[in-house]
């Protein structure tokens, strides 16, 4: 059973995406069980644009039956509105309506074909089908469009990581974080989380995290992954004294304490 400093920072981006995180512009998601409708049917007089406002303060609500509702209105007046299609997929990706999801988010490639986060968002959907090679190849068609996006790259890590191409994955990571040094706390913090089901496996990624940090001078960060590492039960952790990425990190006496305390592996 996984240990709660592992919940509570490990294991980035699937659902969400950031972990993985489903995107809409700034959008995180965050999976949800269904809900009964709230609200009134949607007014025949409404503007497309009144349509999909309404819809996302009800997806904001969490209230995704009638978000639905609402974006169905607003594609009966648009059709082909790339925007509401990705929203309306991502609604249906927090009900876990994988095949509708993945249907809209394709009808939004469809309408717009640079639409970077209908791309990252469609590879959400296979890599919570666990079809990890297909999201690789769709998070890297996201990054072709907008290669400045930290989530991307983190979900792209994750989806590495799930298909135990440990080498990418770290890759990956690292140029998440290159882009934004914070982009894995804060998909972290939105509850995403990647399919590691193993301890050894997030041991793994605790080090490797703890690496990439060590390496970019952020020893606080490295000092918590490594902690993290050691009650997950990492084998290799003497390597921490031969990996170059921790050279600088050893001279830190909270190094040295954390390494003579032994941290002991907790339980799973």
């Amino acid at each position: 059973m996984p240990t709660r400093s592992c919940l509570s920072l490990l294991i980035v981006i699937l659902l969400g995406v950031a972990s993985l995180s489903a995107q809409s512009t700034s959008d995180r998601l965050q999976v949800a069980p269904p809900q009964m409708r709230q609200s009134v049917p949607p007014a025949a007089s409404a503007s497309e644009a009144e349509l999909e406002s309404q819809g996302d303060d009800f997806r904001y609500q969490k209230a995704y039956l009638d978000a639905l509702d609402y974006y169905d209105a607003a594609l009966a007046k648009s059709p082909g509105s790339s925007t509401v299609l990705n929203k309306r997929g991502i609604t249906n990706l927090q009900l876990q309506r994988y095949k509708e999801a993945r249907k809209d988010f394709e009808g939004s490639i469809k309408a717009d074909r640079q639409f970077a986060d209908a791309y990252n968002n469609v590879a959400v959907v296979w890599y919570e089908m666990k079809k990890y090679g297909k999201a690789i190849k769709f998070y890297r068609k996201a990054i072709a469009l907008r290669p400045e996006a930290a989530s991307y790259y983190s979900n792209l890590g994750a989806a590495y990581f799930s298909k135990k191409d440990f080498r990418e994955a770290v890759l990956s990571y690292a140029k998440a974080l290159e882009i934004d040094p914070d982009v894995l706390e804060r998909t972290s913090r939105a509850g995403i989380t990647a399919q590691l089901p193993s301890p050894e496996d997030r041991a793994r990624y605790d080090y490797e995290l703890a690496k990439l940090y060590a390496k970019m001078g952020s020893s606080d960060r490295s000092l918590e992954h490594l902690r993290k590492a050691m009650e997950e039960g990492y084998k290799s952790i003497d390597n921490v004294y031969k990996d170059a990425e921790f050279a600088s990190l050893r001279k830190d006496p909270r190094f040295n304490q954390l390494m003579t305390e032994k941290t002991v592996a907790i339980p799973q």
